[in-house]
C-alpha cells in the first residue's frame, strides 16, 4: 500500500449528465486535494451518487471533464474505462459475492496469479479480519461484511476511494463503530477518498471537507466547521444542523428576536436570523426586559439535553447540560449567549 501515501486527488470541471432529457448534474465542478476525505451531503436525488459513478467510470458525462491524479479520464475527447482509472468502490449494499469465500471476495479484482497471495492477507489484516479468509460471507455480521467490501476494494490498491452510503445497512451502534474504523484507516494510508451520504453528522465525522448539493450542484464546499457556522443560505443552515430560525427586521447590524437584541451579519432589512442551540441558554430567573417562554419539550441525550421553548409562535432549541432538571410547562426565558447570529435575507 506503500502508493497510497503519495495518491492524487480528483479535479471536476463543468460537469453535466442527464438521463432520458432530466438534468441530474449541471455544471458541477469540484476538486479533492491528494489524501483528503470529501464527503457529498444532500438529500437523495440530488445527484451524489450520479457524481460518485461519473468518477469511478461507470456512466459516461454528457459535459465536462473528470480528472484523477492529473490526467483527464472523461472529457468530449477523452475516455478512460474504469478497470483502467485505480478507482476503488465501496457499493451500498456492499455488493459481496455471496458464493465466494471472504479471501476470494477480497481478491476478486486482482491479477489472477495474485488473488491468493499478500496484498489479499494484507487487505485482511487492514480491516481486522485475517482470521476470516475461509469463511463465507453469510455467515459474518453487517459491520465485518462491510470490512470485507472494505478490503476488496482496497487489495488493488486504488488511487482513489469511493464510498457510497457506505454504513447506512448498519444498525445505529454498529454504524458509528465501522465509521470510526473507516475514519482511522483513510488516515492512515492518506488515501483520497470521495463519500456519499445523506446523514449531516457523517459528514461531518468522516469529511475533511464537505461538499453540499441540491438539484445536480454544488451549492458550498467547506470545512465541517465553516459549514456549520457559516452556511451560505438558509436551505444549507437547515440541513446541516438543527436550530432555530426566526423572522426579523435588521437596523444598524442588530434585530429584536424573541431572545432579545442581538447583533447578525446583515445590517440592514427583512431577515431570517439563525439561532444554534448551542448559542441559547435558558434564564429561569424572569424579567419584564425578557419574553417569557413555556418549555415544550425536553430531550434527553446523556451527553446533554435539548429543551424546546415556545415563546409566542417561535419554537427555540436549546442545548443544556445533561442534568438540567427543567420540565416540561415550566416557565423561562432564552438569551442568547454567542457574538452574534448567522442572518439570510428575506426572499
Amino acid at each position: 500500500m506503500s502508493d497510497l501515501l503519495d495518491a492524487p486527488g480528483v479535479v471536476i470541471t463543468d460537469l453535466t449528465h442527464a438521463y432520458d432529457d432530466a438534468d441530474v448534474l449541471r455544471n458541477v465542478s469540484l476538486s479533492v486535494k491528494p489524501g483528503e476525505s470529501l464527503a457529498l451531503l444532500g438529500p437523495s436525488g440530488c445527484g451524489k451518487t450520479t457524481l460518485l459513478r461519473l468518477i469511478a467510470g461507470l456512466e459516461r458525462p454528457n459535459q465536462g471533464t473528470i480528472a484523477i491524479g492529473g490526467s483527464i479520464v472523461a472529457s468530449p475527447q477523452a475516455w478512460v474505462p474504469p478497470e483502467r482509472r485505480r478507482v476503488g468502490m465501496v457499493f451500498q449494499d456492499w455488493a459481496l459475492f455471496p458464493h465466494l469465500s471472504v479471501e476470494a471476495n477480497v481478491g476478486y479484482g486482482l491479477p489472477r496469479a495474485e488473488r491468493g497471495g499478500d496484498r489479499v492477507q494484507h487487505g485482511l489484516d487492514l480491516v481486522g479480519l485475517r482470521d476470516l479468509g475461509d469463511r463465507m460471507p453469510a455467515t459474518l455480521s453487517g459491520g465485518q461484511q462491510q470490512r470485507i467490501a472494505l478490503a476488496r476494494a482496497l487489495a488493488p490498491e486504488p488511487s482513489i476511494l469511493l464510498l457510497d452510503e457506505p454504513f447506512s445497512n448498519l444498525d445505529t451502534s454498529l454504524r458509528v463503530e465501522v465509521r470510526t474504523e473507516v475514519h482511522r484507516l483513510l488516515h492512515e494510508l492518506h488515501i483520497t477518498a470521495v463519500f456519499v451520504t445523506h446523514d449531516q453528522e457523517e459528514a461531518f465525522v468522516l469529511g475533511d471537507r464537505v461538499a453540499v448539493m441540491r438539484d445536480g450542484q454544488v451549492v458550498q464546499v467547506d470545512s465541517p466547521q465553516d459549514l456549520y457556522v457559516r452556511p451560505v443560505d438558509r436551505e444549507v443552515a437547515e440541513f446541516v444542523g438543527s436550530g432555530s430560525i426566526v423572522a426579523a427586521v435588521a437596523a444598524g447590524g442588530f434585530a429584536d428576536t424573541p431572545c432579545g437584541r442581538l447583533a447578525v451579519s446583515i445590517d440592514d432589512g427583512e431577515i431570517d436570523v439563525l439561532l444554534r442551540p448551542e448559542q441559547l441558554a435558558l434564564a429561569t430567573e424572569l424579567t419584564n426586559e425578557r419574553p417569557t417562554g413555556t418549555v415544550d419539550l425536553v430531550e434527553y441525550y446523556g451527553h446533554d439535553s435539548m429543551v424546546v421553548v415556545r415563546i409566542d409562535d417561535h419554537l427555540l432549541r436549546v442545548r443544556c447540560g445533561p442534568e438540567t432538571r427543567t420540565q416540561r410547562g415550566d416557565a423561562v426565558g432564552v438569551e442568547f449567549v454567542g457574538d452574534s447570529a448567522v442572518a439570510f435575507t428575506r426572499a
